[in-house]
């Protein structure tokens, strides 16, 4: 077929009059409809609106396609089927103009203005979706006009635009069709910048987003959420798959987001996690918000004070996987009392037969499980910690509270003051 452009916009062609070869007039073209491609999705069929209704024509029949002019052979120009529609199938007006996109580099969702559609292998294809001002104004039709307007004060309009190949379906129904760009790149983001992106997206699309993130990186992105917010997706999510992903995160992180749910949803999530975890949750959860309890994570890396440090390195790699933060090694004794402390770098530098008491410090600095932040955060600066370890009523060490912990503590507390002043 002959008569396509190299580039088309969509808006450009949406209520146009279709043609036959002779000039006879067929309908008005309504919308396109996209089947999946090798490189990108084609344009299989033209959906058409005339006196009998809706009716499609396929891309074999089309002669002519670019801005002037559409026509279909004259031969398929009256036996076109009647518009029916199929389970799944995407049109690009009704299900991607003014969509949202998640636009991964940018960490921010952003509305479809336009489509910009080419011919490939010889086949109309998507190749690109346009989110930027261009986009809005040609579709209103203004394009020329802001042309004309930023010639005069001598700026450019800028073209934003994302290729069609860093943009895959987010949600199926074809009512409410969300897209994400670079799915697969989601997966590398940060959690804060994951949250900031699921904070702007409808809630009722949010599990869609978190099934392309493994449980781990959902629980992390959770935490970083606006409580609020952080319950309803919870809610969304249900509770068999919201108490997976809290047995999977660090202790501390579980129970503030617990602490945060409604006191009957909390006991029914924790009821249905493993034994074990439920109740490190629950005993830490029992501590004030705002004391070395509250704020500590149990989960931390003890040693003999008996090993060496082969010994050493090869408990850190057994148990690594399951230990969020790892900056020192504890060493305790029977009744898990502290003797000493390692520092990961002390254990990477020295022989491996050397014993850990030859380079352990015994004077290890430590906080009462009442503790205050503040007080929390001198020891930590007085001596240039990264972590401090929690000692209970017995004097047996139950966590370690870390730098992040004690900057999320005040950080939050700015921000709940700032949120006060405006309410």
């Amino acid at each position: 077929m002959n008569g396509i452009v190299s580039e088309l916009f969509v808006s450009s062609l949406l209520g146009k009059t279709v043609l036959s070869d002779l000039g006879q007039e067929i309908g008005t073209l309504r919308d396109l409809i996209m089947v999946p491609g090798e490189t990108f999705p084609i344009v299989s069929h033209l959906l058409l609106k005339n006196r009998q209704g809706l009716c499609t024509a396929s891309w074999e029949q089309i002669s002519l396609f670019n801005r002037a002019v559409i026509s279909l052979s004259q031969a398929s120009a009256t036996s076109l089927p009647t518009y029916c529609p199929s389970e799944g199938e995407i049109l690009i007006k009704r299900d991607i103009l003014d969509k949202q996109i998640v636009d991964v580099d940018g960490a921010k969702v952003v509305r479809v203005n336009d489509v910009k559609l080419g011919r490939f292998n010889d086949q109309l294809c998507i190749f690109s979706v346009d989110i930027g001002f261009r986009g809005l104004l040609r579709r209103l039709g203004y394009e020329g006009l802001g042309e004309s307007v930023a010639h005069l004060l001598k700026q450019q309009i800028p073209t934003t635009e994302i290729s069609w190949q860093f943009v895959q379906p987010l949600e199926m129904h074809t009512s409410r069709l969300a897209l994400t760009v670079a799915r697969d790149q989601m997966k590398e983001l940060h959690p804060a910048d994951l949250a900031d992106i699921i904070e702007q997206i409808p809630v009722t699309n949010i599990q869609t987003v978190l099934s392309t993130i493994d449980t781990e990186t959902t629980g992390d992105t959770l935490y970083e959420l606006e409580p609020e917010f952080r319950n309803m997706v919870i809610q969304q999510l249900g509770s068999e798959q919201a108490s997976d992903i809290l047995e999977d995160m660090a202790p501390d992180e579980a129970a503030d987001v617990l602490a945060d749910l409604p006191e009957e949803t909390a006991q029914e999530l924790l009821g249905l996690m493993e034994t074990d975890e439920a109740e490190e949750i629950q005993e830490l959860m029992e501590h004030e918000e705002d004391s070395a309890g509250g704020l500590m994570n149990s989960e931390f890396l003890a040693l003999a004070s008996d090993m060496t440090v082969a010994e050493a390195l090869r408990q850190v790699r057994l148990v690594a996987p399951d230990v969020e933060t790892i900056y020192y090694a504890y060493l305790l004794d029977a009744d898990e009392r502290i003797e000493g402390v390692v520092s990961l770098k002390e254990l990477l530098v020295n022989p491996p037969d050397c014993p850990l008491t030859e380079i352990m410090i015994d004077n290890v600095k430590s906080v009462k499980i009442d503790a205050e932040p503040e007080d929390i955060y001198e020891i930590l600066s007085k001596y240039n910690l990264i972590a401090v370890p929690v000692l209970d009523e017995d004097g047996k060490m139950a966590g370690i509270v870390t730098v992040d912990d004690i900057l999320q503590h005040f950080l939050s507390a700015i921000t709940r003051r700032k949120r006060n002043l405006y309410h």
